[in-house]
Order: structure tokens, then sequence, then C-alpha cells
């Protein structure tokens, strides 16, 4: 009795392991930026803090979906940048044939975008399901697609012009709160329960926690893997768009950041690398990490080049906590 009650501790602090580390993390490093700045503290800051990871929580919102999946996906970056370009491009349309007045222009332009997203998720989907390409090196080539993409439409200037809608949405407030805080918000909410509440969010799980189990179950893995990848692209979309109308503009490398960002938000969070482990709440988590990580260095007296190596530092400490905590597991 005493060994299955040991047996059934020692199985729950592995569990909670990559759970548990995040969250104390979070509340070290507030507490610790809390005392080295009183500026830090206030609730002006916490929405600038909510504003500024906004982006990265729709981004990595749809990212989620993959790394459950066990794949990766290292074209978010990419895909939002061209999304956002190809927004402003298709918003200056009529300028460049000399049409007035076309009706509903500005929502076509928003619908073009989003497919460009949408066609962009199902390469990357054909590509890792269909030609049996690893999603690693996939996605990889998606990323200079994207870039290809962008570069074309701007061909190196910066577009200023995107729908008022989008405008709205990525600048402008509702009763004091940014739009895109409250945007971010709904799709990691809308995430959460389809992964929690839905079919196919047990699948997503089912394909991340033991494939060949899921296959001989019914599920159409390649077609979940599929769905997964094209959720993705279009959540990078739509954070593309949003971003185009926060920053005020649309040019080349615009969201390159992003790319580390969002995965170490997943990551830091505490969803596994391997599958299976994880979601939404998770990467909440990991979002506040990083942005109370990063605007807290903004508050203190410090080197700005000391600030990439301890971010680097936080994601190599999760990505050990991420990997120990399944070898832990592996036996069972």
């Amino acid at each position: 009795m005493t060994t299955a009650s040991s047996a059934g501790a020692k199985s729950w602090m592995i569990g909670s392991l990559r759970n548990v580390a995040p969250l104390v993390t979070l509340i070290f490093l507030i507490a610790v930026f809390a005392f080295m700045s009183p500026s830090f503290a206030t609730m002006s800051n916490f929405g600038n803090i909510m504003r500024q990871i906004s982006i990265t929580a729709i981004i990595a919102s749809g990212l989620t979906f993959v790394i459950l999946c066990a794949e990766i996906d290292l074209s978010i970056a990419a895909i939002a940048n061209a999304t956002g370009i190809a927004l402003a491009f298709f918003t200056l349309q009529p300028d460049y044939v000399n049409i007035d007045n076309v009706p509903l222009w500005g929502g076509l332009a928003i619908v073009m975008a989003l497919l460009t997203s949408f066609l962009l998720g199902v390469v990357n989907a054909i590509g890792v399901t269909r030609i049996g390409i690893p999603s690693f090196i996939m996605t990889l080539a998606m990323m200079q697609i994207g870039a290809g993409i962008g570069a074309l439409l701007i061909r190196g200037q910066i577009a200023y012009a995107v729908p008022d809608l989008i405008k709205t949405l990525g600048s402008g407030q509702i009763m004091g709160v940014p739009w895109i805080v409250v945007i971010a918000c709904l799709v990691l909410l809308i995430s959460h329960l389809v992964l929690t509440y839905t079919r196919f969010g047990r699948y997503i799980y089912m394909v991340g926690g033991n494939r060949e189990a899921a296959e001989y179950s019914g599920v159409d893995v390649k077609l979940v893997i599929s769905a997964a990848l094209v959720i993705s692209a279009v959540c990078c979309g739509l954070a593309g768009m949003l971003g185009v109308a926060y920053f005020g503009s649309a040019q080349q490398n615009e969201f390159d950041d992003y790319l580390l960002d969002g995965i170490a938000a997943v990551v830091v969070g505490g969803t596994s690398l391997f599958g299976g482990r994880g979601g939404i709440p998770n990467t909440i988590i990991g979002l506040l990490v990083l942005g109370v990580l990063n605007n807290g260095l903004d508050h203190i007296d410090i080197d700005s080049f000391l600030k990439v190596l301890i971010r680097g530092l936080i994601l190599l400490a999760a990505l050990i906590i991420n990997v120990y905590a399944q070898r832990l597991r592996a036996p069972d």
C-alpha cells in the first residue's frame, strides 16, 4: 500500500513538474521586478504587458495545436508577415488601378489576406501529410516562401494602408481596453474550448500522445495534423493583419521576432514538445512569463545585450524541464 502510494505521489510530481515550474517562474519574476522597480507593479503597466503579448498570443494559440500533435511550425512569423503585407497590398489595389468608391473593398482585402494564410497552411499540410516531408523541413521551406511572397508584394517599400476595420481592431480601444487584447483573449478562449470540449481536440491529444494508437482507434491522423497546421497558419494570418495596424505599417521582416516568441510561449508554459500534454492554459502562463520578463527587463537598468542572454537562458531552462519531465514519464 505504501509502495503504491509512493508511486502515485511520484507520478503526480512528475506530471505536475511541467505545469508547476512555469507558474513558479512567473511568480518569481513578478516578485523580483516589483522589488527592483516601483513602476513595474502598476495596473497601467499590466495593461502594457497584455497589449505587448497580444500578437504573440494569437500566433501561439494556433501553434499550440501543432505542438500538441508532436509537430513543429517554423513558418509562423513568415506567414504572419506575408499576410500582413498581402492585406496592405490588396487594400491598395483600387488606388493602383484608379478605381474609386469600390463597395466593400476593405472587406474583400481582409478575406483575400486570410485566404492567403489559409493556402499557405494548406501547402504546409500537403507537404507534411501527403508528401511526407518532416514538419521541421517543410515549415522551414515555407518560412522562405512566406518571406519571398512578402518581398515580392512590398518590393522593399513600406505600406501604410489597411482597411478601417483592421485599423480599429489593431490599434483602437473599447471602453479603455485595446481591441487587440480582446481578440487575443477570444482566440485563446476558443482554442481552449476546442481542445478541451470537442472531438477534434481529443483527436489532437491522441495523435500527439500515441500516433499508432490513434490510427488503430480509427482517427485520421493525417487529417488531424493537416487541420492543426492550417489552424496555425490562419491564426498567424490574423495576427499579421492586426499587427500591421498595431505597428502602423507593413514591411519586410516585421514579424521575425515572433518566431522565437511564439515557440517560447508554448514551450515555456509547459506544453510538451513530444506532443499530447499541455494546452492553452500552459500557453497563457508561457505568454505571461515572456511578457513579464521582457517588460520587467525594460524597467530595470541592465545591459540591452544581457536581456537577450537572459531570455535565452529562460528558454533553455524550460526546454530542460520539458525534456526531463518526458524522460521521467517514459518508463510509465
